[in-house]
């Protein structure tokens, strides 16, 4: 059913050298097309092992998250997928798990389907205080101002190609709730499936104390209301 559709799969990654090789042999390769790691500027052998486990590697400079996934999108414009699929390299997602979120786009014809861990099995631990209070905030506050109700905001996630090149992608921390809230503006067809999540071997990007949970939350209001007024092309 699946044969049909070109998915390639886009992994930001900083210093994962030891978690990278279990993701990236976790990926089917009868369903994934092409796997782009983009390197945020790692110390450790991250760029060697993503090379010799056979996927494309991109280089970006800038920090952050969104600033990976943006050198992603716009490597695959010469590619023409027809489905992106966005997930970490700490290996706390299942990329067995891929077909969970492909398989409602072919077959019902989605345009982004969300891996939603509060719907899903997760490991004891996996989803820390800064965590649920980013998911708690964000998911209130888009069901609020835009209408949709979200129970996560995940990183693990597939989107049609076309669809995400058209949302004028720009936040970089706020990258996940950006996506979400200009796909609810622009009337997407939208699903959260469960998906399975564990703590990540990876080292952790941001930290459990005060400083951290103000960082997030900074970050979703940022985000949340800075697309108020982002009208769709």
């Amino acid at each position: 059913m699946l044969t049909n559709k070109k998915i390639a799969v886009i992994i930001p990654a900083l210093n994962e050298e030891e978690t990278l090789p279990r993701v990236l042999k976790d990926i089917s390769s009868d369903l994934v097309d092409e796997v782009v790691v983009v390197d945020n500027g790692s110390s450790d052998r991250t760029v060697a092992v993503a090379e010799e486990l056979g996927a494309s590697v991109l280089q970006e400079t800038k920090r952050g998250y969104g600033y990976p996934c943006l050198k992603g999108m716009h490597y695959l414009r010469g590619k023409n997928p027809d489905i992106v699929v966005f997930l970490d390299g700490n290996y706390s997602d299942h990329p067995d798990e891929i077909i969970r979120l492909v398989e409602p786009m072919v077959r019902d014809d989605y345009d982004l389907v969300l891996g939603s861990r509060t719907l899903g099995r997760v490991e004891e631990g996996a989803l820390r205080f800064p965590v649920r209070f980013g998911n708690l905030l964000a998911t209130v506050l888009i069901r609020l101002f835009y209408g949709f109700k979200y129970t996560d905001l995940g990183p693990f996630r597939a989107i049609k190609y076309d669809k995400l090149m058209g949302l004028d992608m720009h936040d970089n921390l706020g990258w996940t709730i950006e996506m979400q809230v200009k796909a609810v503006k622009s009337r997407f067809k939208i699903l959260e499936v469960p998906v399975s999540y564990r703590a990540g071997t990876g080292k952790s990007k941001f930290t459990g104390d005060m400083k951290g949970i103000l960082r997030i939350g900074y970050r979703i209001m940022r985000a949340i209301f800075g697309n108020l007024f982002y009208y769709p092309r």
